[in-house]
């Protein structure tokens, strides 16, 4: 079975951090195909330049974008194709994104469940129905931020969630937020989820000192 595949996150504290085109020109060559970064602390000149120097690496790219209505949804999808990415992370999921994201060529991958400020809540039942709704939509998969969930068992959620998801529409699970350990890491990997980003753990050096360091030390990890 293949092991998931890590999206290394430029961001920290739900925002880009400063420096990301240096911090990731010195980790370029670390083993992760999939980099992204939010739609918060960069100019759009900076994020156009950003998705040119890792495509020009070799990189898939991800805009993740915390937007909860459909007006800042559309409004993140719009950046996201003036800018180049190849796949959309985030917003709550609207036909018009959904239209207006296929019509230009990108992946999308909306959150799912009842997430507010960046907390998921509900019932480990409700937010599976929700995954498995949004997932026959016009997406490529979902997002779901099992380790920011507060009513139940993340990683009984991480499993229903992909296990449901897979048999009801063969789509994929990105799993977001608070990934920070191996514990975490061994809970992504035995559930069969497809992606998972790290940002601030890296930041917070939970797997190693540098950057680079740390996306080997996870690589590796996954692999055994």
């Amino acid at each position: 079975m293949a092991h998931p595949e890590l999206i290394a996150m430029l961001t920290h504290h739900d925002k880009t951090v400063e420096g990301s085109k240096e911090i990731f020109l010195a980790a370029k060559d670390a083993p992760a195909k999939f980099w992204g970064f939010k739609d918060v602390g960069l100019t759009k000149e900076e994020i156009i330049d950003l998705v040119n120097t890792m495509k020009a690496a070799g990189k898939t790219t991800f805009l993740e974008c915390l937007a909860f209505d459909e007006p800042a949804g559309l409004k993140a999808a719009h950046l996201a194709i003036e800018c180049g990415f190849d796949v959309i992370m985030g917003t709550v999921y609207y036909d018009s994104i959904g239209e207006l994201v296929e019509k230009h060529g990108i992946k999308y991958l909306p959150f799912i469940g009842n997430l507010v400020n960046g907390i998921l809540y509900g019932t480990i039942e409700d937010t599976v129905a929700d995954a498995v709704a949004v997932a026959k939509k016009k997406v490529t998969g979902v997002d779901l931020c099992g380790y920011r969930y507060v009513d139940g068992d993340p990683a009984q959620l991480i499993k229903a969630v992909v296990d449901a998801v897979s048999k009801e529409t063969g789509k994929p699970v990105c799993c977001v937020g608070s990934v920070d350990s191996y514990e975490k890491l061994d809970t992504i990997k035995n559930a069969g989820v497809w992606a998972f980003s790290i940002g601030g753990a890296f930041f917070e050096e939970k797997f190693g000192k540098t950057f680079a360091e740390q996306i080997a030390v996870v690589e590796d990890y996954l692999k055994k």
